[in-house]
């Protein structure tokens, strides 16, 4: 057996660094909508009350999942009550949470895009101006209480027929609030699930890998030819 080296090709390299970058900005980033509000979750308050009877753990303004398979990190719980906002930003980390209280706050309304996503919220504490994302289609019990609004049971749109209108030889699933998507069957993709049969993925990726390789030992041919000897 003759005995190799092993060279890495520079486009692989330059893939591994954006990873390493990206996975880095993103861990930098982790969790920020539990900071938004100075303090933590008061442990008798709703959010504090319900990760408690979870066996939540607290952290910031989040209640976070404390299993051991994982997922350790994931938000089930989110108070950002009386924190002074004047409009819901980006609450994208929080879409796996079961409850979230946004009461008292200076907020005038919420896009039902706000919670694009948020499939298993099922208990949303508003101000009592502010009405339940979707509307009262989208879920069971709606009530107004202490100066809050209590939107209680996501419903899904899918059982909406009239709200939703999925193709043919698709599927819906719910998407938060008032909100669904429509995913391909199997067997089925392309514009409106019109096509039949697997997706052609060696067809598709198979000249773009093929072009990108060549572009990028071009590149590395070009730069070691003009580069200066030392």
């Amino acid at each position: 057996m003759k005995a190799g080296s092993c060279q890495l090709n520079p486009a692989l390299i330059i893939v591994l660094v954006f990873k390493l970058c990206f996975y880095g900005v993103s861990n930098s980033s982790e969790l920020q909508v539990c900071k938004l509000c100075n303090g933590t979750v008061l442990s008798n308050s709703t959010v504090g009350l319900f990760c408690s009877s979870s066996a939540g753990r607290i952290g910031g303004r989040c209640c976070l999942n404390n299993g051991t398979s994982g997922d350790t990190d994931r938000i089930t719980g989110l108070d950002l009550s009386n924190c002074s906002l004047a409009q819901v930003g980006n609450l994208q980390e929080a879409s796996t949470a079961t409850i979230i209280d946004l009461s008292l706050n200076p907020i005038d309304n919420i896009s039902d895009f706000s919670f694009q996503g948020f499939i298993e919220l099922d208990y949303l504490i508003l101000p009592v101006k502010v009405l339940c994302p979707g509307g009262a289609i989208s879920w069971k019990k709606i009530e107004e209480k202490k100066g809050n609004r209590f939107c209680e049971g996501q419903n899904s749109m899918c059982n909406q027929t009239r709200q939703m209108c999925c193709p043919e030889n698709s599927q819906c699933a719910p998407f938060g609030p008032g909100l669904f998507e429509c995913s391909c069957a199997d067997n089925y993709h392309g514009y409106k699930c019109l096509r039949e049969g697997e997706f052609p993925v060696l067809q598709v990726f198979g000249p773009l890998s093929a072009s990108t390789v060549v572009i990028s030992f071009v590149l590395w041919f070009t730069q070691r030819r003009m580069a200066k000897p030392l």
